[in-house]
């Protein structure tokens, strides 16, 4: 029994970390993040604010978007307790890049649906496709805001905006603060500070917002 036993665990380790890169070692605290100008969810005076550096191409993300952050939201955000923020780290091209415009298109537009729109995006991405998968089109972001957000966006403002790139300056803005702060991987979660060492470790997660809390 205790050799199935780790046998499950390596097997789940090995799963995970095809679509993680795990840190060389943990970064402990940075800099507190000002947020203001971010997509935020939640309380704006929460005790806790969590941020995610995230990447729509990320297989990761959006294993940590569809199992952590569902968690969290019952747990911490929706009580008030913590709020969430999230920053662009495009690291997987243009296909990011366009993605990530299209995000701060809804959000600066369609504020109320951003959420919606954020965990879509995550949703439309192939399974286990990895991040080379090509599937990041204008179409492809369109369809989604048309077909799988219950909150209207005006696809005529969103298409604008993917033509005429008008967000490239929020993105890049985020980009300034992936390498401010040294982040060379998605998922990154970082709670008040506290860089946490593996996203996909709740316990570590629940331990360092209670500590704030």
């Amino acid at each position: 029994m205790k050799y199935l036993v780790s046998v499950t665990i390596a097997v789940a380790v090995l799963v995970i970390a095809g679509f993680y890169f795990f840190y060389p070692g943990s970064q402990d605290t940075m800099e507190q993040i000002e947020v203001a100008t971010q997509p935020t969810l939640g309380e704006e005076e929460a005790e806790v604010t969590i941020i995610e550096f995230g990447d729509y191409k990320c297989p990761a993300c959006k294993v940590w978007d569809e199992t952590v952050f569902q968690q969290l939201k019952d747990d911490y955000i929706e009580n008030g307790q913590a709020n969430f923020a999230f920053i662009n780290a495009p690291f997987h091209g243009a296909e990011s890049m366009l993605a990530a415009l299209a995000s701060e298109s809804v959000w600066h537009n369609h504020p109320e649906a951003f959420w919606e729109y954020h965990e879509a995006l995550y949703h439309a991405q192939p399974e286990a496709a990895g991040h080379d998968a090509q599937w990041v089109t204008v179409d492809e972001l369109l369809r989604v805001a048309a077909e799988d957000v219950d909150q209207e966006i005006d696809l005529e403002v969103l298409t604008n905006d993917l033509l005429d790139q008008t967000y490239s300056e929020q993105v890049e803005e985020d980009i300034e603060h992936v390498q401010e702060h040294d982040i060379q991987l998605t998922p990154t979660i970082v709670i008040n500070g506290h860089v946490i060492e593996d996203p996909f470790d709740y316990e570590e997660i629940v331990e360092t917002i209670e500590a704030e809390l």
